[in-house]
């Protein structure tokens, strides 16, 4: 029985498109962090815990968009001796914490806003507006930023989502003191405070469940298995596959080993080297390991070859 390997090498990476991420992380993380400290500081002055939880989802959202630019920069680092894949799951992991962390930032959120209710404030709400008005214009900046790229890393779409959500916290901030400044109801502040909290929980969630799948080696969502086999199977010469493994390396790419049964063991080198070709031009992988076993033999390895 022979048995043959060939990994994927995909294409270096592309300089202009990671000049052009790194740029966008660097002026999120300043504008946001900027907006943040006036955010506060109006909040406080303003007595408006509305202000200061959205200012407190804005710093959440700046260490989450630094912790994914980290993660990112480091995932790029060639791989070492002891690191034989780079620091690429670093990405994933980053998503982890960034959904980790806010969650924490929703129960503090929670905790205040509850406190505020069984006892409403008057609060500055010109001052609101106009602090609400120009988080608008950053988070939705921000969020433009991020919106072409999103699609393509579990990081870049975590950084999209918070800050189209901020974008939409903002606009209902606007509204809420707005109606306060017409009604006099103090207990919409706090109230919309819990309103942010679940506007969090909901962006905040799907990034909980795709970064805890891939840190699990899940198949990742971009990528259906029963497809990859049924084209596996598909192939000339193909009898069978079986030990299909596909997972995530990163947040941006995914590798595949698989062991493939051929009723010949001609053009070994040729047959592994154009699946290898078609398999990752076909699905979103960019890693493959392709073993082949004869499968005119029955034995204890190649079980489904029979």
């Amino acid at each position: 029985m022979e048995h043959s390997h060939e990994p994927h090498t995909h294409a270096p990476h592309n300089h202009s498109h990671s000049v052009k991420i790194n740029n966008a992380f660097k002026i999120g993380i300043f504008l946001n962090l900027a907006f943040v400290l006036v955010e506060g500081g109006f909040g406080f002055a303003a007595n408006a815990v509305s202000l200061v939880a959205d200012a407190g989802h804005n710093l959440s959202d700046v260490l989450g968009l630094l912790v994914s630019w980290i993660a990112i920069v480091l995932s790029r680092k060639l791989r070492t001796s002891t690191m034989s894949y780079g620091y690429k799951r670093s990405s994933i992991l980053a998503a982890l914490f960034n959904a980790v962390f806010l969650l924490a930032a929703i129960a503090i959120i929670v905790v205040e806003a509850i406190q505020r209710l069984q006892n409403p404030q008057p609060v500055a709400e010109n001052s609101m507006i106009i602090v609400a008005t120009i988080g608008i214009l950053i988070n939705g900046f921000t969020a433009f930023l991020f919106m072409k790229d999103q699609k393509e890393d579990l990081n870049v779409k975590g950084a999209f989502l918070h800050m189209a959500a901020d974008t939409g916290v903002s606009i209902g901030v606007v509204l809420a003191a707005i109606i306060m400044k017409f009604t006099g109801w103090l207990w919409l502040d706090p109230a919309f405070s819990l309103v942010i909290a679940v506007v969090i929980l909901i962006g905040t969630w799907g990034l909980l469940r795709d970064s805890v799948k891939l840190s699990l080696d899940a198949v990742p969502d971009s990528v259906d298995l029963d497809e990859v086999q049924t084209f596996i199977n598909a192939q000339p010469t193909v009898t069978s596959s079986h030990d299909l493994h596909v997972w995530a390396l990163s947040t941006t790419e995914n590798a595949l080993t698989v062991h493939i049964c051929r009723d010949t063991m001609a053009d070994n080198n040729a047959f592994i080297k154009q699946l290898d070709h078609d398999l990752t031009e076909n699905f979103k992988l960019n890693h493959t390991t392709i073993q082949v076993e004869d499968g005119r033999i029955v034995n204890e390895s190649c079980d489904s070859c029979i």
